[in-house]
């Protein structure tokens, strides 16, 4: 409808749901007719799910109330920093967005907060759209994507979802103009502090 078709497609991931919405439809280019297409799924780096996580049998919520689901994973006794981006602090992702992962189908990366909410500035100060802090993290991937780009000196179509808009979210921005927010260095400690309470096997390649 627009005329192009992205070469890149990006979106933040908490469950998978506004992933799923912007990059699925597009997968099948990818699978069926070679697209040289790349889906960029991402995350905060405080809540590593598809980054650090482990592929395996989990359940969907943190009371265990769910079915098992074969998901990326920090366990769902997981308690994640308390960074801005409430909707992305989610500890496992999607059955089918984990399996994409697993088969190399998608990609993922994980971004600190101090650099998504400098992106979602520029974005406001460029769009005049005030971006959640959820989708900062997306914008961010742009960001470095497009800057990537320029750099090889290629040009490159990339679609991303703005997931939200962040006029509830103003006592976040005014957190981060004031300096009192900061990033968060994921440790090997609390990587095992959820996974290490499931009684339920990795999943082998």
């Amino acid at each position: 409808m627009a005329g192009d078709f992205p070469d890149i497609i990006i979106a933040p991931l908490g469950g998978g749901s506004n992933f799923a919405g912007i990059a699925f439809p597009f997968l099948p280019y990818k699978i069926n007719e070679g697209k040289n297409l790349r889906c960029i799924a991402v995350e905060p780096a405080s809540c590593p799910k598809l980054t650090k996580g482990e592929f395996r049998y989990d359940f969907g919520d943190s009371v265990g109330m769910t079915p098992l689901i074969p998901m990326y994973t920090l366990g769902h006794n997981f308690v994640p920093a308390p960074i801005h981006a409430g909707g992305l602090r989610y500890h496992g992702a999607s059955a089918l967005a984990s399996q994409l992962l697993k088969d190399k189908l998608i990609e993922a990366v994980a971004l600190q907060q101090l650099e998504c909410f400098d992106a979602g500035v520029k974005f406001a100060n460029a769009e005049g759209i005030i971006p959640a802090p959820e989708s900062t993290h997306g914008i961010a991937a742009v960001v470095r994507e497009a800057n990537k780009a320029k750099e090889e000196g290629v040009a490159k179509t990339i679609l991303f979802n703005l997931s939200g808009h962040g006029h509830f979210d103003m006592g976040a921005y005014q957190d981060y103009f004031d300096g009192k927010l900061q990033d968060h260095h994921f440790t090997d400690a609390e990587l095992h502090t959820g996974l290490d309470k499931l009684d339920t096997p990795k999943i082998e390649e």
